[in-house]
């Protein structure tokens, strides 16, 4: 019997190891191209932001001969300290903290009213849903016509003053970030319509037949039922909308290339211009190891919520 058993157990890990040995050259294509398309340029990144390498200054050395200039963590210290960058990354979060809120609340309004029937439902919701599919380019060359001088906004507002109406949006600090935002709510409301929808039609409808059989109002089926199930959903969207906007770059290109000197340059269109117009790769490289970071803290932190939330639920 022992020798039985000895020779199952050595078919058994024999076996066990063929089948790692299998597993392993099975998932050996999917890790070869996960360290291509993201490891290598992540690792890349990183060696290059810890240098002063740059195409115009490195005499001909290519960039993994980039240690020659190496400088440390100098690049972020000289980061957080330069006026330049924490202004675009405040301008960035300014318009992020503005343009999600709005399309946040438009989209839950517009999904409410989806929720009902109406005639021709099917042709709203294919023309709501037009803006998301068009190019981020020409949306922002649409809101760029908009907004001159002698455009249709201005148009429109001096047929309501009765007298003509010249305001020059794009090269007003002000004006031309309110243009920008107005491009950004109009392009991406229709992504937070469809994910809020969504998560409406999925809420269980015996809860809320029942509140309505007890008499709640709309108000109080919202805050009592609908609030607490789809916080989960409400904070994803958030989550989703909020990364996507940090990245806005298109309609600000488009519209004022970052002017009237930099009052409308973001994050992105400051990447932009220092990484392929100056060339300073070192200091795009740790700039947006910066940014990763804290859009990722406050990722992290938004997460959090919702598994507290699935905790208070089991």
């Amino acid at each position: 019997m022992s020798s039985k058993r000895g020779q199952k157990n050595t078919v058994d890990k024999s076996a066990i190891k063929e089948g790692i040995k299998f597993g392993t050259l099975m998932v050996l294509p999917a890790q070869v191209m996960f360290f291509t398309v993201l490891a290598f340029p992540l690792l890349a990144g990183i060696y290059i932001s810890l240098t002063e390498w740059s195409p115009l200054t490195s005499g001909g050395l290519k960039w993994y001969s980039a240690y020659k200039y190496w400088s440390g963590l100098s690049n972020y210290w000289n980061l957080i300290t330069d006026k330049e960058f924490l202004m675009a990354l405040f301008r960035t979060f300014i318009i992020v903290a503005t343009v999600v809120p709005i399309e946040f609340f438009l989209g839950l309004f517009i999904a409410f009213l989806f929720l009902d029937k109406f005639p021709l439902k099917k042709v709203f919701h294919t023309v709501l849903i037009i803006p998301m599919m068009i190019v981020p380019a020409v949306g922002g060359f649409v809101f760029y016509m908009l907004f001159q001088s002698s455009g249709a906004i201005n148009g429109i507002l001096s047929i309501f003053t009765s007298q003509p109406v010249e305001i020059v949006w794009l090269q007003h600090d002000v004006l031309a970030i309110i243009a920008i935002i107005c491009a950004d709510v109009w392009q991406w409301t229709p992504l937070m319509f469809l994910i809020l929808l969504s998560g409406l039609m999925s809420l269980p409808e015996d809860q809320l037949n029942a509140a309505v059989i007890l008499g709640f109002s709309n108000w109080q089926r919202f805050r009592m039922i609908v609030l607490p199930l789809m916080k989960p959903v409400f904070i994803i969207a958030l989550i989703i909308r909020g990364i996507e906007a940090v990245k806005i770059f298109d309609p600000i290109w488009l519209m004022t290339s970052g002017g009237p000197g930099t009052a409308t340059e973001t994050i992105s269109v400051y990447l932009y211009r220092h990484g392929f117009i100056m060339l300073e790769w070192s200091w795009i490289a740790a700039a947006g190891y910066i940014i990763f970071i804290i859009i990722n803290i406050i990722a992290a932190f938004a997460l959090r919520l919702i598994k507290e939330k699935h905790r208070e639920a089991a």
